[in-house]
């Protein structure tokens, strides 16, 4: 508690109170400490955007480049060309830059408007009146209706359910899809029962300042002199929506950017490619070659020019300056005329294909989604290059890979298995018709089954229907006629609507009657007992009394825990276990149901048991445990359930082909481990023949990395690929990972670990912890996990970095190796976080996609962030980069879009990088034997358009519409898509090679053409300096474009036009800029009049070009057909272990389906058993007043059991999978402490470092 002091104060009804209050910002700036409500997430605004942009701007190099360029030639004495000719591509590209940034940011704007101005009641005065979410303020107390978003932090002080219960969804907060429940303070839920009483309301809430942290509130309401303790089980958080709850009301904690959503969301960053970084080294790299070319060639000025005045002293008087002055501004004379070697145009004509490879993603109908009219969208047109090279994708679960759709997919009764009916035999009447509570939505048909059901003849299934009918804390009410089911998950809504449909209705319930629809008849049970779901039993049970008098248990669970309460074992049990080993194959979740008779006499002794265990102060969970056990014995199996948590259309093939690219998919979310775990499952991204490496053996293995003393060989790390790994972390364990010291690491770990085992289920036997008893391939395992470490200080690890730097780079290591990886419980911040980790230690490109608002900051830290349009809100989709509507469109954005605009992008640039050298490396050949006086070799106007119009054309139609494989075959072909990664198509080689390349070219063009032209003269003769130019020229432009036509290998009409109106531009231009009418006007700008007239003219001058532009083509080829010659396959070697290792067999490591064919049971919240049978979720008639709430009196101190006091989940490290089936299930047991010793409980774990504390309505199993 001393780490977060309870410093903010909160309050109500006093804007003035908060209005006083001011922080330092920086030295006497100060600022108001309460913030308001509104949201600002774009970059710009009026005022910041032009010096922000620009800054951003000329943080590249290139523009720096530029902008020094055009200052120099700005300088009369050492100009070379126009200034104009780079100062005004370089404005077109800020332009064209700027704009794009602006688009985006508009984009932000209206996002943060529509936010702003969504409407809220707001109590002003003595009445609540409608304004906007940007009018709140901390200390304002709000009403929200049911399906509202909550605006701002708040405090709940009263809803119009029972006991003010406020449901909330909240999967665009954490990911969770099930509903959970927030409670007022009983003081407030019967004081603030009208809004008189909201207006004179002056409580006073003391909290921790705004954090981060979104499952922990610590804090406390002063009013009347009386203080009440809050925690988050009485807030609600922004973002979250109100569900099932006509109206509530709450008090604003915190606001805007202080509100935990905002605090996890994150800061827009940058975002560059890695292209775009090497670019701008290679332009470092082009820039420090130019300075050391024209020093070279100044001193080749400073030399001649001595020479050249003792030959020739009688024009030495026009030279006044000394040599060492006139070699300073030939040097700077030079840089100016070959910065050409950096074009402009080449940034210019990018800025182009990017936009060009943005509209066909946009255009692309193989990604517009029907359903929701939503074609996809690239939000971002400078990243689509890095498309093509991501290695990782960080998906969140709900939303994304899911449709947050249970659905009852199959049953299995008396050993019968039940499955939907073929589409041919599907009735083209509904069936359900003689069912007037039948729910239409249920796609689930059996003829067979129905006609059992409505024969009344099968015992069996009359229960099995019944018990689904019984058993669950489903809560009913009827809206238009049509009753309304509200659950604590999703499972249990579609098991109950299941039995709805076939003919047993749960109608209603009280707090000791449940009132169910029998195929027409209505029979009321009375409910003696009910034994809620938790971590330990991973079962519930009913006990009840029918109308005939007869009692009977109704019990539903896990398989593993139903099967030891069997009375005997028979046929049907081994039917029902082949059953659920198919429904796992099928990644179903799944329960069993069992049932029995029940005597009366011994119900009434365990009554009386049952009543004096309720009344203990102490013990009494371990007391009603036992009296649980006790009950749930000799048990009659009925059969098993199936559910569906339905994945998006195409998920598994498409997480199929990414891995056949070698992209990771690792998974974050929200959620609960053993759900996650299910869809990993079901999206084929775990796998039966997986090692699903835990926590305990993570920090097992770990220990290796921490503990060892570099006594194993590297070579141990190969065992690593010889075997398929997952991992499966907890946020909770990633907080414990990173936090702790390295001198406490091992100890914290284990601690907490082991603390989960804290008890076991009575008559079970106690399991040595599986870290420690370890089987020899588990043990070999961790040795050669730890034998990596030398790998790692091989790869980049350094000798002096921090324990918590070797902490990340172990577990990075450790993760990358496994070809899965899930984070479950995970929070914004925790999902970043694992972004940067990957990115700061393996410098690759990653990918993150998700569709809620907890996916935002994720979103903004990844290279490349994917927005889905999903049901979680559009906050996703407005920080995104791009815009997809279904996850399955990712195959096709990063194997198709993405590997198509790297290959063209890459290509654009070498081919670029040649033509530009090819043409212009000639004026350094030129400088040898013009006295090194920088005059330029050729006409200005061919070297300020040669790169604009002259060969931009080809270019351009490389960068936009370049294919390698068609779509289809990208698709077929994934493995295409390691060259992205490896960046093979561009990169410092590549480079080096078009360097060469177009050196070799302007140095035939320049010596073929010397040599034709040395000592010749006559009328005909062209061996002047512009004739000579000109055939440099023509050499150079024609070289180049037959250089593109040979690497062009999709070829179309727009191709053929391109290379002609190029040529054609060419032509034109040239004619017009030699005109004598031009010449007439200015001869000193247009000074090579009929030049290349005078040159084409003369066969002489078209045998020289064509004999240039012939050995550079032949040669070329030549080299590229020898090449493919020599160059040989690589052969595959295939690695031997440096020692072999003997290893017991793969069962003890696999796990087995059985282990996860009942992730429901585990994964499944207690309910709201304990609301039910206190009656504290009832609802009761009201008084016919303008009160908002009842006015029952408040339940004592002792009678409010503690799940109504800390209503807030804590994640558990747990084991769900066994380490061997001969060592049985884990089974982890949670200490469930009474309401009065609740509070020392809470103290001892916090004393042990254990951050997890004892709360009850919404534990997770």
């Amino acid at each position: 508690m001393t780490a977060w002091a309870l410093t903010w104060e909160v309050k109500a009804n006093d804007r003035y109170y908060h209005w006083q209050f001011k922080e330092k910002v920086f030295l006497c700036c100060q600022r108001k400490r309460y913030k308001t409500n509104i949201i600002h997430t774009a970059k710009y605004n009026v005022f910041t955007f032009l010096p922000l942009n620009l800054y951003e701007q000329f943080h590249r190099v290139s523009n720096l480049y530029f902008l020094l360029i055009i200052i120099l030639q700005g300088i009369p004495e050492i100009s070379t060309l126009p200034w104009f000719t780079l100062f005004a591509p370089l404005v077109c590209l800020l332009i064209i830059r700027a704009a794009r940034d602006l688009v985006d940011d508009i984009g932000r704007h209206r996002s943060d408007t529509a936010v702003n101005n969504r409407p809220c009641q707001i109590l002003v005065g003595k009445r609540f009146l409608w304004k906007k979410w940007k009018d709140l303020c901390v200390g304002d107390v709000v009403c929200l209706q049911k399906d509202s978003i909550v605006p701002a932090d708040m405090l709940l002080l009263a809803s119009t359910e029972p006991s003010s219960l406020c449901y909330v969804e909240t999967a665009d907060v954490d990911g969770e899809t099930n509903l959970k429940f927030r409670q007022a303070l009983a003081v407030t839920h019967h004081e603030l029962n009208n809004t008189r009483k909201m207006a004179t309301f002056q409580g006073k809430v003391v909290c921790e300042k705004p954090n981060s942290r979104m499952h922990n509130f610590v804090g406390s309401l002063e009013w009347k002199g009386k203080k009440y303790p809050l925690d988050s089980g009485n807030i609600l958080l922004r973002g979250c929506k109100i569900r099932n709850t006509d109206a509530c009301y709450g008090l604003v904690i915190y606001a805007g950017f202080d509100t935990k959503i905002m605090k996890n969301c994150g800061k827009i960053h940058l975002k560059r490619t890695k292209l775009d970084h090497l670019v701008n080294r290679l332009v470092i790299m082009i820039f420090l070659f130019l300075l050391l070319v024209s020093m070279g060639l100044a001193l080749g000025f400073r030399y001649k020019i001595k020479e050249f005045r003792t030959k020739h002293y009688y024009i030495s008087s026009n030279y006044k300056r000394t040599d060492t002055m006139e070699s300073f501004f030939t040097f700077w004379g030079f840089l100016i005329l070959l910065s050409v070697m950096v074009p402009m145009a080449l940034f210019i004509i990018a800025e182009f294909i990017y936009l060009g490879n943005s509209i066909f993603i946009n255009w692309d109908t193989q990604m517009y989604y029907a359903p929701l009219d939503t074609p996809a969208k690239a939000r971002s047109t400078s990243l689509n290059d890095q498309l093509g090279q991501v290695e990782y994708i960080f998906s969140d679960k709900t939303g994304t890979l899911t449709q947050n759709i249970m659905t009852f997919k199959k049953c299995c009764i008396n050993g019968h298995i039940y499955g939907p009916d073929n589409e041919d035999t599907l009735p083209k009447v509904n069936p359900y018709l003689w069912n007037e509570f039948a729910d239409g939505k249920l796609l689930f048909h059996n003829k067979e089954l129905l006609s059992a059901v409505r024969a009344k003849k099968d015992k069996v299934v009359q229960e099995f229907w019944r018990l689904l009918a019984l058993c669950h804390t489903v809560m009913v009410r009827e809206q238009n006629n049509q009753l309304l089911y509200q659950a604590a998950s999703p499972d249990e809504e579609a098991l109950v609507t299941a039995a709805r449909n076939f003919g047993y209705v749960f109608l209603s319930r009280t707090q000791d009657t449940i009132t169910v629809v029998e195929l027409g008849q209505e029979r009321v049970y009375e409910v003696l007992a009910m034994m809620d779901f938790n971590s330990v039993r991973k079962r519930m049970s009913v006990l009840v009394r029918n109308p005939e008098g007869s009692i009977c248990l109704y019990t539903k669970g896990a398989d593993m825990v139903l099967f030891q309460r069997l009375s005997k074992r028979d046929v049907t049990e081994t039917a029902t276990e082949e059953a659920l080993a198919a429904f796992a194959e099928q990644t179903l979740r799944t329960l069993c149901l069992a049932y029995k008779e029940v005597d009366k006499d011994a119900y009434e002794a365990w009554s009386l048991r049952h009543q004096e265990a309720n009344l203990l102060l102490q013990n009494r969970a371990q007391a009603l445990h036992q009296l649980y056990e006790e009950m749930e014995q000799n048990l009659q199996l009925l059969g098993a359930t199936a559910i569906e948590d339905r994945l998006q259309d195409g998920v598994p093939d498409t997480i199929r082909c990414l891995k056949n690219g070698n992209i990771k998919v690792w998974v974050l979310t929200g959620d609960k481990l053993e759900t996650a775990v299910n869809i990993g499952f079901a999206c084929q991204l775990l796998s039966e023949d997986m090692i699903i490496l835990e926590e305990k053996e993570i920090v097992h293995m770990l220990e290796g990395y921490w503990d060892s003393n570099n006594s194993l060989q590297n070579g141990k790390g190969r065992f690593l690929q010889q075997v398929q790994t997952a991992m499966v972390i907890t946020g909770d364990f990633l907080d414990q990972l990173m936090i702790p010291s390295s001198k406490d690491k091992s100890k914290t770990l284990h601690e907490n670990v082991l603390a989960e085992k804290a008890w076991q289920e009575p008559n079970q036997q106690q399991e040595a912890s599986p870290t420690w008893r370890l089987p020899q391939m588990w043990r070999s395992f961790v040795e050669q996990l730890g034998g990596m470490r030398e790998t790692l200080r091989l790869r980049g690890a350094k000798p002096h970095e921090s324990p918590e730097v070797r902490r990340e780079r172990a577990f990075v290591d450790l993760a990358v190796h496994c070809q899965a990886v899930i984070c479950c419980r995970v929070t914004p911040k925790q999902k970043a976080l694992i972004v940067t980790l990957i990115r700061k230690h393996q410098g690759v490109v990653t990918l993150a996609i998700g569709d809620g608002a907890n996916d935002v900051n994720m979103i903004k830290t990844a290279d490349i962030g994917v927005g889905l349009v999903g049901q979680e809100g559009m906050q996703a989709v407005q920080n995104s980069d791009y815009v997809l509507a279904q996850f399955c469109f990712l195959q096709r954005l990063l194997l198709v879009h993405g590997r198509w605009s790297y290959m063209r992008v890459c290509k654009f640039l070498r081919y670029f990088i040649y033509k530009t050298l090819a043409s212009m490396m000639a004026q350094i050949w030129f400088a040898f034997y013009s006295g090194f006086t920088a005059q330029p070799l050729y006409e200005g106007w061919f070297l300020a358009l040669f790169n604009l119009l002259y060969s931009t054309l080809p270019v351009l139609y490389i960068g936009l519409f370049e294919q390698d494989v068609s779509a289809k075959k990208s698709l077929q072909m994934p493995e295409l898509y390691i060259a992205g990664q490896k960046e093979e198509l561009f990169n410092y080689w590549v480079f080096f090679q078009a360097l060469a390349h177009g050196m070799a070219t302007s140095l035939i063009n320049f010596f073929v053409t010397l040599v034709a032209c040395h000592d010749n003269g006559g009328p005909f003769s062209f061996s002047d300096y512009q004739s000579f130019g000109v055939i440099l020229a023509l050499s150079g432009l024609l070289s180049v474009t037959m250089e593109v036509i040979l690497i062009i290998k999709y070829w179309t009409i727009l191709t053929v036009l391109a290379i002609l109106l190029s040529l054609s531009c060419y032509a034109i231009i040239t004619c017009a800029s030699q005109s004598l009418w031009l010449f007439k006007t200015s001869p000193r700008t247009f000074p090579f009049l009929y030049a290349d007239r005078n040159v084409l003219s003369q066969p002489f001058a078209l045998l020289v070009i064509l004999l240039n532009v012939s050995l550079n083509t032949v040669s070329v080829l030549a080299f590229r057909i020898i090449y493919q010659i020599v160059k040989k396959p690589r052969p595959k070697v295939e690695e031997v272990p440096s020692e072999e290792i003997m290893v017991e067999p793969i069962q003890y490591l696999q796990r087995e389906s059985r282990a996860r064919r009942s992730s429901y049971a585990f994964s499944h919240r207690e309910g709201y058993a304990n609301l039910i049978t206190q009656g504290t979720i009832m609802r009761r008639a009201r008084d016919t007043n303008s009160e908002l709430l009842n006015d029952d009196q408040p339940p004592s101190e002792d009678e409010i059991p503690p799940s109504f006091r800390d209503p807030t989940w804590h994640p558990r490290r747990l084991s769900f999978l066994p380490v061997s089936l001969s060592e049985g299930q884990a089974i982890i047991l949670e200490d469930l402490e009474t309401a009065v010793a609740i509070h020392l409980a809470k103290e001892s774990l916090r004393q042990k470092g254990d951050r997890t504390k004892t709360r009850h309505p919404t534990i997770t199993y």
